[in-house]
């Protein structure tokens, strides 16, 4: 497909990516035979608040290839990044008397849950809130600083840098359903965009809608929770294919036991499927590794074709050190 060609040349076109006689690490190759990318999830979100500028440009610094927006809308239907809808999590929203009245109860995945939400507030409003660190655990040194980015300065930040872009429609599903379509200003935004380029969901029926729309590569995401099957939202691997050109899976999903990589990444290369698995942290080693070094050795040695790492810096060196 066409879009499969556009995957190619953004390949080559991402940091770090033309590989050369012994370059691939592990002991499987990629889908491509090029090292495997590194995504700065949420930018370099271990070390400074998610889904800043500022935590992008340290991503950019430390050679990430690709960053990551998580987007949501607002009331005036901005595209803003955020990897939640409700803001109290990430922002200082719970401590600003003036949006007291903002908060609400709403479904949530299933579950009622009383917050503050995106789309409640305009563009305007939103830029009044500075972010915070969501992780127990990291520093809190950098909270109530930054601002919460749109779209498009990520998009003007990542034409700058010259890095890669990776957005994730969250809950288009419930956007739409309040009149808010993601389509249209996501498209817009990235319009003419020369930079290496993939856009992500879980949710399938976007991801088709825009395999109309679009020559961008798309990556279908996986969770392995039964329920999102059931829903159709992460349909068996053999559709996929159909209108992505990736699958972006838990990392989980790669191991039957601790250390004991399963047929994940296989199965997924032999659709024509790049594998990007989220999300590793330096502070939070799983599936029965005690080092990330190691976890992410054990990673690239399956042959995945990139990693979404909150510790974007590690991925690279671990990369480097295969």
């Amino acid at each position: 497909m066409i879009r499969r060609a556009v995957a190619a040349l953004f390949c080559l076109m991402a940091a770090s990516s033309c590989a050369g006689p012994g370059d691939t690490p592990g002991d499987a190759p990629t889908l491509s035979g090029d090292p495997p990318v590194v995504i700065a999830h949420r930018g370099a979100s271990g070390l400074l608040p998610e889904h800043t500028l500022e935590a992008y440009t340290l991503a950019v610094q430390q050679g990430a290839d690709f960053i990551e927006p998580d987007l949501v809308m607002t009331r005036d239907g901005v595209l803003i990044a955020r990897h939640d809808r409700h803001l109290s999590t990430s922002t200082d929203v719970s401590d600003r008397p003036e949006f007291a009245d903002r908060r609400r109860e709403q479904d949530l995945n299933g579950e009622p849950r009383t917050d503050w939400w995106a789309e409640d507030f305009t563009l305007a409003e939103i830029k009044t809130l500075r972010a915070r660190q969501p992780y127990a655990g990291r520093s809190t040194d950098y909270d109530d600083q930054f601002e919460i980015p749109t779209l498009q300065q990520v998009v003007d930040l990542a034409i700058t840098s010259g890095v890669g872009l990776y957005p994730e429609t969250k809950s288009p599903s419930h956007h739409t359903a309040i009149g808010l379509d993601m389509k249209a200003p996501l498209l817009e935004a990235m319009e003419g965009l020369m930079v290496p380029v993939y856009i992500q969901s879980f949710e399938a029926q976007i991801l088709r809608d825009l395999n109309q729309m679009t020559g961008f590569p798309l990556v279908q995401l996986y969770s392995g929770d039964p329920q999102a099957a059931a829903a159709g939202f992460e349909p068996p691997l053999d559709e996929v294919g159909a209108y992505a050109d990736g699958v972006g899976p838990s990392k989980h999903l790669l191991w039957t036991a601790p250390g004991t990589p399963s047929d994940f990444v296989q199965r997924a290369h032999a659709f024509g499927l790049v594998v990007h698995p989220w999300t590793v942290r330096d502070d939070n080693v799983g599936d029965g590794f005690e080092r990330v070094e190691d976890e992410l050795a054990a990673l690239y040695a399956q042959g995945v074709d990139g990693v979404f790492a909150d510790f974007p810096e590690t991925a690279l060196e671990v990369r480097k050190a295969d």
